[in-house]
């Protein structure tokens, strides 16, 4: 059993302060071969993940601790949904379907426990999408 506490997380999140990209992940399962990957991600502000689909995998994280803003897109580039996730704010987690557009912004030093399925795929060639500037 591995425990989900306090020193855990103080870990991911201090690897995420001193890593470029200033984020981390913990991963649960064994390999990126695996059918399911469960994993922490500590992300510090200044964090954006691109916009990003996966076009067969549903995405899930719930927030343990901090604030991001998720974004989706359609397949124009254009904003059609955001949403802050804060515990504070009453909003847990999100639940993006497969094939949908999606970035996250990183407010405040955060701690998100996601869900997707298997194998690891680095962002699809076709996976990253050219947001229209206005």
């Amino acid at each position: 059993m591995e425990i989900i506490d306090e020193k855990l997380i103080k870990k991911v999140a201090d690897e995420a302060r001193k890593s470029p990209r200033l984020r981390m992940n913990y991963n649960f399962h064994k390999s990126l071969e695996d059918k399911c990957h469960r994993f922490l991600n500590a992300l510090e502000p200044g964090t954006l993940i691109p916009v990003h689909h996966h076009p067969t995998k549903d995405e899930t994280f719930v927030i343990l601790k901090g604030k991001v803003r998720v974004t989706i897109y359609n397949d124009d580039g254009e904003v059609t949904q955001t949403c802050v996730v804060c515990q504070e704010e009453g909003i847990y987690g999100v639940n993006i379907p497969k094939n949908t557009w999606h970035g996250v912004e990183c407010l405040e030093p955060s701690i998100l426990l996601e869900c997707k399925e298997g194998p690891f795929v680095e962002h699809e060639v076709d996976g990253i999408l050219e947001i229209k500037k206005p």
